[in-house]
């Protein structure tokens, strides 16, 4: 090679580098997660670390292998899972949700209390993958975000897992920057109508109850079932066989947070077992 075409693609190289360490969204691998808000490398206590998912293998393959057993995980999981296949999950949910949406952000769940074995583990990573949770509906302008695609695997259900998770998104969201948060004025949540678990959560979780969606998403026919009992009219566009759900919504705003709530969570966090 041409000693002076040699130096300018060093040059070039080096300040692509660069670009990616100033990047408040490229992981340490380069990965640009195309989020609204800068990404943390992690969110973590002594119970639970929720890291940054990115579209490699180790990532993939753990969520996939940890999630195949438990298909009705997914049973109130909007349009998208179970997943077969890595190949499944990155191109029906990460990229065309996550990744290509800048207000949308996804973290692998890690219960730090428990062995790997108790579902599998992630290569680099302590304790055992317990599902994945993500910021969802992200405005920058309007500093709000929503916390959705919340799955729980059933090893990890009624334990510390969920209120320790949430309960860390809630911290990053809400606490302003000078506390290592973004300052955000609303988090909200929405689930289905008929979820009631979810529902539980979320007002057990300090998200007041703010109303109903009525027919706010299209279900694909194999979830029809876990929508709105009621077929919709002839010459619908997607026709019969697709359902509807109407959608829960509860929001948890900057006076909550600096009105007792972001105790209320810390009280939460510590006495869920």
């Amino acid at each position: 090679m041409d000693p002076a075409v040699w130096l300018v693609l060093k040059a070039l190289l080096a300040a692509i580098a660069q670009i990616l360490a100033m990047s408040p969204n490229a992981a340490s691998g380069g990965h640009d997660f195309n989020f609204c808000f800068p990404v943390p490398s992690k969110l973590e206590n002594e119970r639970v670390k929720l890291i940054p998912f990115e579209p490699i293998p180790k990532h993939t393959e753990a969520f996939v292998k940890a999630s195949k057993s438990y298909p009705d995980a997914f049973k109130y999981l909007g349009a998208v899972g179970p997943y077969e296949t890595s190949e499944e999950f990155l191109t029906t949910f990460y990229y065309p949700i996550m990744q290509d949406q800048p207000g949308f952000m996804l973290f692998l769940l890690l219960d730090k209390t428990n062995p790997a074995s108790k579902t599998i583990g992630v290569e680099g990573e302590e304790g055992a993958l317990a599902g994945h949770l993500a910021y969802i509906n992200s405005s920058a302008f309007n500093l709000a975000t929503e916390i959705g695609y919340i799955l729980v695997l059933p090893p990890f259900q009624r334990t510390h897992v969920t209120s320790n998770a949430i309960g860390l998104m809630m911290h990053y969201a809400l606490d302003l920057p000078d506390q290592g948060g973004l300052g955000l004025r609303r988090v909200f949540w929405q689930c289905n109508e008929l979820n009631e678990q979810s529902k539980r959560t979320a007002e057990r979780m300090e998200f007041r109850y703010e109303g109903i969606l009525r027919w706010d998403r299209v279900l694909p026919p194999h979830k029809k079932a876990f929508g709105v009992n009621a077929d919709v009219r002839e010459g619908d566009p997607r026709g019969k066989d697709w359902g509807g759900r109407h959608t829960a919504i509860f929001g948890h705003c900057w006076d909550d947070w600096a009105g007792g709530g972001r105790e209320k969570i810390d009280e939460i966090m510590a006495r869920a077992v």
